[in-house]
């Protein structure tokens, strides 16, 4: 499967390193294709380009893996993805992989990473895709992210077509991660943003802690458990009212995937496209 492997925190990032070499060792046709710098909160923003510029692009080598092609792009995350849709290094890619994040993307501040913005831009040029994230840790637990992205990658082969993953990992040894468990988003991260200054010219902004408590499904609530969480992501949508029940109709019952539960090799990945199966968002109070 020809994989391209992208991510917000930039081509020498220490994660996008070990996530290449993973996917490469697995049998993965791997393209590294990469901002030059760090674009972390970049979203699916493109930046400002015009036909008569052009974007830096550098030839650049995996440490450990030269016969991997890379390149590093002088362009947001999702501007990597689309130049890589468009042919600019060669045949289209048949998933992208961002990451691995140095830090978590949970909740719905994901909104704003460029880790996920990448792979729901490719979602938007018709590639499914997953998204790679890693708890904190001292030494960072590189390798367990990009193990376990390679397990959950074998997901997406059978998944319907522009599917989207987020896959957010403990910062733990392989061993002491509990398993992979599918989750909701949570209404809150662990931290959030806050104006910590004002004054003149300047605004300053720094992370303060939210003192939320994660229901035990969500994906905050299971990585603090010890477990990897996935969720499932749809990008731009439209939004349609739910039609009201019959109450005529009989029972169906049916076997569902449901927040918390564990990942299974007979599971399918939920179909993004089919607006019955999105949520309103669970909206709460982080104070």
């Amino acid at each position: 499967m020809r994989t391209l492997v992208t991510n917000d925190d930039g081509i020498d990032s220490p994660g996008i390193q070990v996530l290449a070499r993973h996917l490469h060792e697995a049998g993965h046709h791997v393209l590294v294709v990469a901002p030059s710098r760090d674009w972390s909160g970049a979203s699916a923003a493109l930046g400002s380009f015009q036909p008569d510029e052009s974007i830096e692009v550098t030839p650049v080598e995996i440490a450990g893996a030269a016969d991997i092609e890379a390149w590093a792009v002088d362009a947001t995350p999702a501007m990597t993805v689309v130049a890589a849709s468009l042919g600019a290094f060669g045949a289209r890619c048949d998933v992208v992989v961002s990451g691995i994040n140095a830090g978590l993307n949970t909740g719905r501040s994901v909104l704003h990473s460029g880790t996920v913005g990448a792979v729901l831009t490719g979602q938007n040029f018709g590639m499914s895709g997953l998204a790679v994230s890693t708890g904190t840790a001292d030494p960072w637990q590189w390798d367990t992210a990009a193990a376990l992205a390679v397990e959950v990658l074998t997901h997406l082969g059978a998944a319907p077509p522009r599917s989207a993953l987020n896959l957010n990992v403990p910062g733990l040894p392989r061993d002491q991660v509990k398993g992979v468990r599918w989750a909701r988003l949570a209404p809150f991260g662990a931290v959030r943003a806050a104006v910590s200054s004002t004054g003149g010219d300047n605004l300053q902004f720094a992370l303060e802690e939210t003192g939320y408590q994660p229901a035990a499904d969500t994906d905050q609530g299971l990585v603090l458990a010890g477990y990897a969480a996935l969720t499932t992501l749809v990008g731009v949508v439209e939004a349609w009212p739910v039609a009201e029940p019959d109450d005529n109709r009989p029972i169906e019952l049916r076997e569902r995937l449901e927040p918390g539960a564990p990942l299974h090799p007979a599971h399918r990945v939920p179909d993004g496209s089919e607006h019955r199966s999105l949520r309103r968002p669970q909206l709460g109070d982080p104070r």
